[in-house]
């Protein structure tokens, strides 16, 4: 049981890497055709880091069930510490980048620890509040320090990234992350956001798993940071404010909390839609905002729910189809 418990596991990793792998070559195969103009292309860069954004968020948002509001200062100081490191390093593009997302993910996650500590002791509005004013704190001492540029910004740094650089960083952090939502770990995590009372009770660290959370959470936001500092070459620390954190959070509410899938799909249409939009300029900002209050009201779960899509269980649905087994929904028994 347990062999054949392994083979269907490794089955759905190398069916989920050959799907990605194929996607990855069709995507290119319509970039180097002109299907895709250099402006659609080069699209595919902020919605891939506002997936990260969004679905490291949903880690502490969604499956731990806290409410953080500085996820802006994480992405901040990923974006400073792998800027500075590339700016003082000299090394090939394809080495220097991913180290660069390294030590902006460590520096992120860092910070993640030393806020986490005091702040997750806390619940509900008040660790909003204490997460907020935490990352405002940071995006000030940012704005103070000469090494940073200040409120000149901070200028000079090498444009490197690219939708190989993007799309990798996204493969990354949704395995990471689902895999954690699925071990004993993730199961942990769950278990808090469903009753932290009971879960204490039943002899689960919560205060450890919390941090936990919150740290991944935080480094994956640094690494984002570091992807977003690369694609745009300069850094203005008014890019990091409370805004930023607030449209991350509104990417997650409405992908739906707790879903992987919802947060991909939400920061997609969500980066794509003000593009779109551009035609209506006068009008751009209100029919986005009419979007997104028609949805809360008609799906306050967001689009997605809690939903996640497998592809294994989709092929598993789709062989049983076609086999004539699909097991049908009982009727629920009639009551006397």
């Amino acid at each position: 049981m347990a062999t054949r418990l392994l083979k269907k596991t490794s089955f759905r990793y190398a069916l989920n890497a050959t799907a990605a792998a194929g996607l990855y070559i069709v995507l290119m195969a319509l970039i180097d055709a002109k299907v895709l103009n250099r402006y659609q292309a080069l699209m595919l860069i902020p919605i891939g880091f506002n997936i990260i954004l969004a679905v490291s968020l949903n880690l502490s948002a969604g499956f731990l069930g806290q409410l953080p509001l500085g996820h802006a200062g994480f992405m901040s100081v990923g974006a400073y510490a792998a800027a500075l490191f590339s700016m003082a390093v000299n090394l090939p593009t394809n080495v220097e980048l991913p180290l660069a997302l390294v030590v902006g993910g460590l520096t992120a996650a860092v910070f993640g620890v030393v806020i986490g500590l005091p702040a997750l002791r806390l619940r509900g509005d008040y660790l909003a509040i204490i997460t907020l004013g935490f990352g405002e704190i940071i995006r000030v001492i940012i704005l103070n320090l000469k090494f940073t540029g200040g409120a000149y910004g901070l200028k000079g740094i090498g444009r490197q990234t690219t939708v190989t650089w993007v799309y990798i960083s996204v493969l990354v952090t949704l395995f990471v992350i689902s895999t954690l939502i699925k071990s004993r770990h993730g199961r942990a995590i769950l278990s808090i956001r469903e009753d932290e009372i009971a879960a204490e009770a039943s002899g689960i660290p919560t205060t450890y798993y919390k941090v936990l959370a919150f740290t991944v959470s935080a480094g994956f936001a640094g690494v984002a940071g570091g992807l977003y500092a690369h694609y745009l070459s300069i850094l203005d620390p008014s890019s990091f404010g409370f805004m930023r954190s607030a449209e991350i959070l509104v990417i997650v509410v409405l992908g739906g909390l707790g879903s992987l899938f919802g947060s991909v799909a939400a920061a997609t249409v969500l980066t794509i839609l003000p593009e779109l939009l551009r035609g209506f300029a006068e009008y751009r900002m209100v029919i986005y905002s009419l979007l997104l209050v028609v949805v809360m009201i008609f799906k306050p779960s967001g689009l997605c729910g809690r939903y996640e899509f497998s592809l294994g269980d989709a092929l598993d649905k789709f062989s049983m189809l076609m086999r004539g087994r699909l097991p049908q929904k009982q009727a629920p028994a009639k009551g006397k």
